[in-house]
């Protein structure tokens, strides 16, 4: 039985992070929290992970905040006049694996004085980083994996979201000496299908 409890993170914005959480959900058939959710329309982070999740075994734990405004949690967190209190992450009860999913990058802001990487160290749970290659992409991944590195916060891997880009990868990989996960290619739809279809290359690497 694998037994694995996660944090998924990325370089930035819309780089994947949601795509992998749920992956890793169902490849773990692990339990999915998302401790802070800014923007309730369309959808949730944990709405869409529970559409593309089909094992019988994960469960979705609520959110510790739910804010409307599509923002930076801070901002979202003002706009309602809530202050997010660091001592109310805590995470859910289970014995199951559990996968759960930042908010943009690192250095997110959730309070003042508290950023996501503070709330990372205070749950202590190793990091997936998702990176996705664009210009700058080196940049933003070495200084996430460096500022994980520098605060002794374990990394259990950086899965590489689109296009293969070899050149760029291999030197991600040679300078940080973090391992790779199985990555992900284009995909013209993202749905249940391909979501199980991922979950059996990254169960096949938890499992060795």
């Amino acid at each position: 039985m694998i037994h694995e409890r996660l944090f998924v993170t990325g370089i930035g914005t819309d780089v994947g992070k949601t795509v992998v959480a749920a992956i890793l959900t169902e490849a773990l058939q692990a339990d999915y929290w998302k401790p802070v959710q800014a923007g309730l329309t369309p959808t949730t982070d944990t709405a869409e992970v529970r559409q593309l999740v089909t094992n019988l075994v994960s469960r979705f734990h609520p959110e510790a905040y739910r804010l409307q405004l599509p923002a930076s949690p801070h901002a979202a967190a003002a706009a309602e006049n809530i202050r997010i209190q660091p001592e109310r992450f805590t995470l859910p009860h289970t014995t199951n694996s559990l996968i759960v999913e930042g908010a943009g990058g690192l250095f997110v802001p959730l309070a003042p004085g508290f950023l996501l990487v503070d709330l990372l160290a205070q749950l202590q749970l190793p990091t997936v980083v998702v990176s996705r290659n664009y210009l700058g992409s080196i940049n933003h991944t070495l200084l996430t994996l460096e500022a994980l590195q520098r605060r002794g916060l374990p990394i259990r891997g950086l899965v590489f979201n689109g296009e293969a880009t070899p050149a760029t990868e291999e030197f991600i990989l040679q300078h940080s000496g973090v391992p790779a996960l199985p990555r992900l290619r284009p995909e013209p739809v993202i749905n249940a299908a391909v979501i199980s279809s991922y979950a059996q290359e990254f169960r096949a690497f938890f499992e060795k």
